[in-house]
């Protein structure tokens, strides 16, 4: 018997296999978060699925993700990144990426970990919401307007509302698994 799945990722086997294994289980280190923060960044706007598609390219092209490399990305870097074909080309959110990156670090410095920043908007707990039909998910909460406006405020770019939200489902500050899904008990 075939597992039920959430819609939205059903008849893509890389689709699939993210929502099976990673999407909404709840991350908990800084080198995880700030990926996800990174292809959340520059999913704004695009499907999913094609920032998934390219994931290891941006893997490759942006060092592993290491925010402390990133912070350090000088003008010759920024250059090569905006010829590589392997990623989203966008002057902005690259920017972003190496200014976030900063902005990253500050957190730690002051919370001792981006985690413990980013989780102690959900009391440090999963919030397990009751969706039936992933259309009817939410695209923005109070606590995602909240933790967008206080990332806005450290210096974090392109962390609208609804692509902090993205983050939260992602990294599994919230359950956004359907009720009939096989991994809404899981995570």
């Amino acid at each position: 018997m075939e597992k039920q799945r959430c819609g939205w990722c059903k008849g893509d086997a890389l689709y699939e296999a993210y929502h099976d294994i990673e999407w909404g289980a709840p991350v908990k280190d800084d080198d995880t978060l700030f990926e996800f923060l990174v292809l959340e960044t520059f999913q704004a706007g695009l499907s999913w699925i094609t920032i998934l598609r390219k994931r290891e390219n941006f893997r490759k092209a942006f060092d592993n993700f290491d925010y402390r490399k990133i912070a350090r990305y000088e003008e010759n870097k920024i250059q090569a990144l905006l010829n590589d074909a392997g990623i989203i080309r966008n002057k902005l959110k690259v920017g972003a990426t190496v200014s976030n990156a900063l902005a990253f670090m500050k957190v730690q410095d002051e919370f001792g970990s981006f985690s413990t920043y980013v989780w102690g908007f959900v009391n440090h707990s999963p919030i397990k919401n009751r969706v039936e039909n992933y259309k009817n998910a939410p695209a923005t909460t109070e606590i995602s307007d909240a933790l967008s406006k206080d990332l806005k405020k450290r210096g974090f770019k392109f962390v609208g509302s609804t692509v902090t939200y993205a983050f939260m489902q992602a990294v599994g500050m919230v359950n956004d698994h359907e009720i009939s899904c096989f991994r809404y008990g899981q995570v």
